[in-house]
């Protein structure tokens, strides 16, 4: 059973910066692809960044890129995302999944199967 437990949202004034990590358990991490996604009220799910199992390969939303960067340590079974010059726009409950394919490259958006619950982030102007 793959359990996702994301934390390090909170309150930030825009211009700030926030981490968020995402601790994964139940299967071997390092062989997976990890990704993030946000939901803002009243709007759908998004795509926010990805990266594939090696960590040689990542994706980013047009909106975060140059902002976001996501990261992962294999020795903490940890992905992250470091999230800088926040936006009120960012404001969402984020998320961190992971898909069923092992080795994968992390994309498209679509493949991912598992989520985590949720960290709220608040950017306040």
């Amino acid at each position: 059973q793959v359990h996702l437990v994301e934390s390090g949202g909170g309150l930030v004034q825009a211009g700030g910066s926030l981490r968020l990590s995402c601790a994964a358990s139940g299967r071997s991490f390092s062989r997976y692809a990890m990704g993030w996604f946000r939901q803002a009220p009243g709007k759908e799910r998004e795509f926010v960044a990805a990266m594939s199992w090696s960590g040689g390969s990542t994706y980013y939303a047009d909106s975060v890129k140059g902002r976001f960067t996501i990261s992962r340590d294999n020795a903490k079974n940890t992905v992250y995302l470091q999230m800088n010059s926040l936006k009120p726009e960012d404001t969402a409950v984020y998320y961190c999944a992971t898909d069923w394919v092992a080795y994968g490259s992390g994309w498209p958006p679509s493949q991912y199967d598992y989520w985590g619950q949720g960290t709220q982030v608040t950017v306040s102007s």
